[in-house]
């Protein structure tokens, strides 16, 4: 296996962007996933009330600001180079009694990857969860957070579906 080495630093060791100039113009795609875990009497209590709260419906909240989050991700990561989104969606669901699953696929034609996009996408998603629901439990987990699927680039692994 070939030794790989840090992309964000210049000859120097000073941090740097990626030039990606030379590199081609390919279809692009990354799924990332954040799990929220609630206490059981909190998981309980959103789902008799269809994940709504006293500040509105709490998915539908969530996937307008993970939205939003995806389009600025190169706003809030340094080196992340500025991407034409072609394509934004969320699954929520429950997995198991107590977890939500938020995954978040993100699509783009360009010369770089998508996976802090879609990072960023399900973890916002994810925060927003936690603000909207806190009132009822300050004890919710976020994480993991992790890329489950690329497509794209270089290396492809998990079969991206964006």
């Amino acid at each position: 296996m070939a030794t790989r080495k840090l992309t964000h630093v210049d000859k120097a060791g000073r941090p740097a962007m990626v030039d990606i100039s030379a590199k081609a113009v390919t279809s692009r795609e990354a799924v990332a996933e954040c799990r929220v875990r609630f206490p059981a009497a909190v998981a309980a209590a959103l789902r008799k009330a269809g994940m709504a709260t006293a500040k509105g419906a709490v998915v539908d909240t969530a996937i307008i600001a993970g939205t939003m989050a995806v389009k600025r991700t190169h706003e809030l990561v340094p080196f992340c180079h500025p991407l034409p989104i072609e394509g934004c969606r969320f699954d929520v669901a429950w997995t198991g009694e107590a977890v939500l699953r938020i995954e978040c696929g993100v699509r783009t034609t360009h010369r770089t990857g998508v996976e802090m996009e879609a990072l960023t996408g399900a973890t916002v998603a994810a925060l927003v969860v936690y603000d909207m629901c806190k009132a009822l439990s300050h004890a919710i987990v976020l994480g993991p957070a992790k890329v489950v699927a690329k497509r794209g680039g270089k290396r492809d692994f998990g079969g991206a579906r964006a």
